[in-house]
């Protein structure tokens, strides 16, 4: 029945009747005869499992774990483990090591490791919760979009923390964002009035006060907007906590669990504000993106080339591509301001700021800003260049210019030029018998000398005649077979002859198209192309019609 004596000094492994003080050891050890009763006992045993009028316990008391463990150990059919068999016994946890007797039983030393198990429970949610943070993190900062990130902050909450989740971002006037999550439950946003302070600890939160205890919060105080739709059972525990953010709160966040669940625990709160920190950064980080985002977007249509259409009778086209194709502005520009009516010029402006990028793309602005200020001077091109040279020279850019300004008016069935450079290539007018003309205009560019010295030239177009400006990104444009040719004035001229007739949007759209085939896949600086068009059908020749000049319709004067 009892253990024969052996020679093992492990207390766990020792002779329990040889030993006359076994029943004093400080592990509680049961011998269990071959069918699981229990034959014999030490004192720490009796102690841990006391019997009836104190008789050794019956089998149905034995912990299960540990009678399962018996059975496997003497019908031979545990497998094979490094882990000794484990389990609660009251509040306490313990191993079960075995020492087999020849006549079949056993006597189970039992271990306290109740304190292990507790650290690595403890680790083991530590972890949990460490993976929790990191999938959290990566998944926000995946995006920076605000209502996406709310939906998975609120999400995640209910799937880790709660059984439900509730999500509020700071008002946008007198209206919340709301997102509502239920564990395994889709995510419900909304955008609704509420009363935060009707809410225990909401209106702080939202401001960015600590939070303060679950269980100084009543349950029944929560208004039902705060519940989400098929909540089982009533609230049993709440949690308000805020969303910090960078320098403002970004939200809160509301965990509730139902009346059958645990309350939340101190270990648990901590973790819900070190969870609701990671998202308040998150949602900080895509409310700032988002808000950066629309003033770049607001100050970038102001940057942008305007969309040209057909103006007072004139046809306008233009397209531009910047020097790096993912940016949207650089340093060159064209604007068409329309005359009053039809009897009053419209103003055109192509340039070409020095350099590329958005430094450029700010003197851009400038320059497009001053010269819509200077629109009640347009008509006057030289002293339209004379003060905007005299701002840039006051600014703090370092930066010049070049510029091409035309005065246009449809006169009957043709188009009246008035074009004055700055320092730019001179415009081509692409006749309708294939001609290409230079408009003899030239000047000095502006922003870099005192003065600014110019020569006007007029033109007219016949109808389907029109008028070229570009920048020097076309001419310039480095490729060919050897990538180190330049495109150059007589490829862009013999391009235009064959665009006689062609209405000013093909031709804009061939000249880009045959300047980016040139490049390939090479570097190069922004370009720009604007066409000024007299329309093929319009008003018949007659009273207005007229050559300039005595001229020819249709020639530089």
């Amino acid at each position: 029945m009892i253990p024969s004596p052996g020679s093992s000094t492990d207390p766990c492994c020792a002779d329990v009747s040889a030993a006359p003080s076994w029943s004093d050891a400080p592990y509680p050890v049961l011998v269990l005869d071959a069918n699981g009763a229990v034959v014999d006992r030490n004192r720490a045993a009796r102690l841990l499992l006391p019997g009836p009028s104190g008789e050794s316990p019956a089998r149905d008391a034995l912990p299960s774990w540990l009678s399962d463990a018996h059975r496997c150990h003497t019908d031979g059919t545990c497998a094979a483990s490094a882990d000794p068999p484990s389990g609660r016994i009251g509040d306490r946890f313990y191993e079960a090591r075995p020492t087999p007797a020849a006549d079949g039983s056993v006597a189970w030393w039992l271990v306290d490791g109740t304190g292990r198990h507790l650290a690595e429970a403890s680790l083991h949610r530590a972890r949990e919760r460490a993976d929790t943070l990191a999938v959290l993190f990566s998944t926000l900062l995946s995006s920076l979009n605000v209502p996406r990130c709310a939906e998975v902050a609120a999400q995640m909450a209910a799937e880790h923390l709660a059984d439900a989740a509730v999500l509020v971002t700071p008002p946008v006037g007198r209206r919340y964002a709301v997102t509502h999550a239920r564990r395994g439950e889709p995510v419900v946003q909304e955008t609704r009035q509420i009363d935060p302070h009707g809410v225990p600890g909401l209106a702080e939160a939202l401001r960015g006060f600590p939070p303060v205890p679950a269980r100084w919060i009543n349950p029944d105080d929560i208004p039902d907007w705060v519940i989400p739709a098929g909540f089982s059972g009533p609230v049993g525990s709440v949690i308000v906590t805020p969303l910090p953010g960078h320098g403002v709160p970004a939200g809160a966040l509301i965990l509730l669990r139902s009346g059958t669940e645990q309350a939340f625990t101190p270990d648990e709160e901590a973790f819900a504000r070190l969870f609701a920190a990671r998202a308040g950064t998150a949602l900080s980080a895509a409310r700032l993106y988002s808000e950066q985002t629309a003033i770049t977007a607001t100050l970038m249509r102001e940057l942008l080339p305007p969309t040209l259409t057909s103006v007072h009778g004139v046809e306008y086209a233009g397209r531009y591509r910047t020097a790096m194709d993912h940016e949207r502005v650089g340093g060159d520009f064209y604007d068409v301001h329309p005359g009053a009516d039809a009897s009053r010029e419209t103003f055109v402006v192509l340039g070409d700021v020095a350099g590329k990028g958005l430094e450029a793309a700010v003197l851009t602005g400038k320059i497009r800003n001053t010269l819509h200020a200077l629109l009640p001077l347009a008509s006057d091109h030289q002293q339209v260049l004379r003060l905007l040279n005299g701002a840039l020279l006051t600014s703090h850019h370092t930066r010049f210019a070049t510029l091409v300004l035309v005065s246009v008016k449809r006169d009957g069935s043709h188009v009246r030029l008035r074009l004055t450079s700055a320092g730019h290539m001179p415009p081509l007018v692409v006749r309708a018998d294939g001609g290409v003309e230079e408009v003899d205009t030239h000047g000095t560019l502006v922003g870099a000398l005192p003065t600014v010295t110019v020569r006007t030239a007029e033109t007219v177009l016949a109808p389907g005649e029109t008028c070229l400006l570009y920048t020097d990104g076309i001419t310039e444009a480095r490729g060919g077979p050897l990538g180190d040719e330049l495109f150059g004035e007589r490829r862009l001229r013999q391009a235009l002859v064959e665009c006689a007739g062609m209405p000013g949007e093909a031709i804009v759209e061939r000249v880009q198209m045959l300047a980016a085939q040139w490049l390939g896949s090479g570097r190069h600086d922004d370009m720009a192309v604007l066409a000024i068009g007299a329309p093929r059908t319009g008003p018949s020749a007659g009273a207005g019609e007229h050559a300039v000049d005595g001229g020819q319709p249709g020639r530089n004067t």
